[in-house]
């Protein structure tokens, strides 16, 4: 089992910036590949970004592509996801994602892949 707790969501201005931590216990991010996901209102669950277990390889959505960046650093069991240039259509809930892998360099992007998730941490981006 693995527990994830987000934190890190808040109010911004678009253009902005907001870094989101996933601190991952009951099982370390080295056997875990970690990924984030988001729901806006009234809309289906989205993917947003993926990193494998050994961190060596990254997969983002088109739409965040090249604004967000996600990191893991497994001496903390904790992931990142680093959110710049910030637009309103980014605002939704955040949800970290893991899922337990054999396979140290592979991501996944599926929300059904994932195992574990965390509560959602509220990102809001007013323009």
């Amino acid at each position: 089992q693995a527990q994830l707790v987000e934190s890190g969501g808040g109010s911004v201005q678009a253009g902005g910036s907001l870094r989101l931590s996933c601190a991952v216990s009951g099982r370390t991010t080295g056997s875990l590949s970690m990924g984030w996901f988001r729901q806006a209102p009234g809309k289906d669950r989205q993917f947003v970004a993926a990193i494998s277990q050994n961190s060596f390889f990254t997969y983002y959505a088109d739409s965040v592509k090249g604004r967000f960046t996600v990191s893991s650093v497994n001496t903390s069991d904790t992931v990142f996801l680093q959110m710049d240039s910030l637009k309103p259509g980014d605002t939704a809930v955040y949800y970290c994602a893991a899922v337990h892998t054999s396979y140290p360099s592979r991501y996944y992007y599926r929300d059904y892949d994932f195992d574990f998730w965390g509560q959602g941490t509220q990102v809001t981006v007013s323009s």
